[in-house]
């Protein structure tokens, strides 16, 4: 009778190489919990501001039968209106996590331009992400591209839309309250008059639908081309590292 060779994954179900390779997967720890807390409550908020906001500037068709009857728009603006609360109680919890959480908790609050190594490598994650590299720099945090944008959409741009969201919403509660003293007071005469800031913000809004899209992109990208993990490491803080 001729003999027959079993490998060990024939026998006990497991594959040596495949454990091997699980060996090599490196996992560090990045984000804390308040941070992954405030990315996907900021995710949700930024997402009602944009649909929201869209039908305050493009209303939708008027209902039929008793005005009454209907609330339609003022539940568009209470929705609008609270997601822009959260969204800016999330920030402020943001700046405070960036005084007492780790050093990766800083990192979207301030960019390093005056050394000459964060623009080489932010060169290279350029020519990465326009597929003129075969592989990206390794980064335990936000690589040197995602941390600039980062700091330009979410930190610059997210202040510029509280300042002229709150100018407009400031105009709704009149003077005296909180919103038309620290913001419509001054953000209206910077801009000239209500409807510039009007526009000023919704033009805003639509900067940061395209961040959002090409922020998706990127991380899912990351995740199947650039070997290391992006999207469950907010979800679960750890980055992995897949040689």
């Amino acid at each position: 009778m001729s003999a027959t060779t079993h490998t060990q994954a024939d026998v006990t179900g497991v594959d040596d190489s495949a454990v091997s390779h699980g060996r090599s997967i490196k996992s560090v720890y990045v984000y804390q919990a308040p941070v992954r807390l405030w990315h996907w409550v900021n995710a949700l908020a930024i997402t009602v501001l944009a649909v929201t906001g869209y039908f305050i500037g493009q209303p939708p068709p008027s209902l039929s039968g008793e005005a009454s009857s209907h609330y339609l728009m003022g539940y568009i603006r209470f929705a609008h209106f609270a997601a822009g609360y959260i969204f800016a109680v999330g920030l402020l919890g943001r700046i405070y996590w960036a005084l007492v959480g780790n050093h990766h908790a800083r990192e979207i609050f301030w960019v390093p331009v005056l050394q000459k190594a964060y623009w080489k490598e932010l060169l290279h994650m350029g020519k990465w992400y326009a597929f003129l590299v075969p592989a990206p720099g390794r980064y335990v945090g936000h690589n040197p591209m995602a941390r600039l944008m980062m700091f330009i959409f979410i930190m610059g741009l997210a202040l510029f839309m509280l300042c002229t969201g709150f100018a407009l919403y400031g105009e709704g509660t009149l003077p005296g309250s909180w919103a038309h003293t620290l913001f419509t007071s001054w953000v209206v005469p910077l801009f000239g008059n209500s409807l510039a800031v009007h526009n000023w913000h919704r033009l805003g809004m639509w900067l940061m639908v395209c961040f959002v899209l090409v922020h998706v992109y990127a991380a899912i990208r990351e995740d199947i081309m650039g070997r290391q993990s992006i999207v469950s490491t907010m979800i679960s803080g750890h980055r992995t590292f897949k040689d």
